[in-house]
Order: C-alpha cells, then sequence, then structure tokens
C-alpha cells in the first residue's frame, strides 16, 4: 500500500469527520474549502470513499452494531465510528481492495487519530465484520482484492 493511499484516506476521514458535526453540510463542499497542501489527495479513491459512506451509511452502521456487544454506539469515538465506516465502506465497494489491507489502513491511522485502545478495539469489530461478510457471500473482491480471499468456484 502506498503511502499516497494512506493520504488519501486520511483524506476522507477529516471530511467524514466534519460531516458528524456538520451533517447538513455537502461534503463536495467541504473538500472544495480545503487548502491547497490536503487537496492533492481529493483523489477519485478518496472521493468514491467518502460518497461511499455517505450514501451507504445506515448499511454500514448496521454492520457496526450488530458486532459492539454491551456497547452503545453513541459512545463509540468519533474517529473510531469513521474509521470503521471508511473499512467496511471498502469491504462492501471496493473490490480491488484487500480486506486486510483496510483493516491495516484503519489500525495504523487511529493510531496517528485516536486512541491507544482504539487499534485493537477497531481490529476486532472489522475483523468480525469480515467473517459475517464472508459467510454471508457478500465479499466480492475481484483482482488484488481477491488475492487473500479466494473466489468458492460455482
Amino acid at each position: 500500500m502506498t503511502m499516497k493511499r494512506r493520504k488519501e484516506r486520511e483524506f476522507a476521514l477529516q471530511i467524514l469527520f466534519a460531516l458528524e458535526f456538520n451533517p447538513e453540510a455537502q461534503w463536495i463542499e467541504l473538500v472544495e474549502r480545503l487548502d491547497e497542501k490536503r487537496k492533492k489527495y481529493n483523489t477519485p479513491f478518496a472521493r468514491e470513499l467518502i460518497k461511499n459512506c455517505v450514501t451507504h451509511l445506515d448499511e454500514i452502521d448496521a454492520y457496526i452494531k450488530q458486532q459492539l456487544l454491551n456497547w452503545d454506539y453513541n459512545r463509540v469515538a468519533v474517529v473510531d465510528k469513521v474509521l470503521l465506516r471508511m473499512a467496511v465502506a471498502e469491504f462492501l465497494f471496493f473490490e480491488t481492495v484487500p480486506p486486510e489491507a483496510s483493516i491495516n489502513e484503519a489500525i495504523e491511522i487511529s493510531k496517528e487519530y485516536s486512541t491507544e485502545r482504539s487499534g485493537k478495539f477497531i481490529n476486532g469489530i472489522l475483523d468480525a465484520i469480515l467473517k459475517k461478510l464472508k459467510s454471508e457471500g457478500k465479499l466480492r473482491k475481484t483482482g488484488r482484492g481477491a488475492l487473500s480471499h479466494p473466489q468458492k468456484e460455482k
């Protein structure tokens, strides 16, 4: 995974984080207001990630909430919530991104932007969601995304 892709994910995190506190805002408008330094990470990948997180918010949140045993979703740190959403969006809508890369990136980004314990929390939730998606046959990966998850023969 290139450092550029990490920066694209961090860019998406910043936009999605801002939307948490201003849900009436349009993400496209937020992107346009960014300084030039951050705008270079306004790539098709980053925009698609943001769009999928916003468009499929309820579906993504449902997967996360199912894995939060004895924990109120509203008590999850906002950064952790956004990172979980981003990774689940990558599981569901980015066929060429390996699920392990999505999990690893969420953990690594959490080390920079969240708490000491966030990485373990994020890893546990994403691992459980990944297993659920596999068992339901909802994980569709191709190319590089399928390398670690060979598709069953039909």
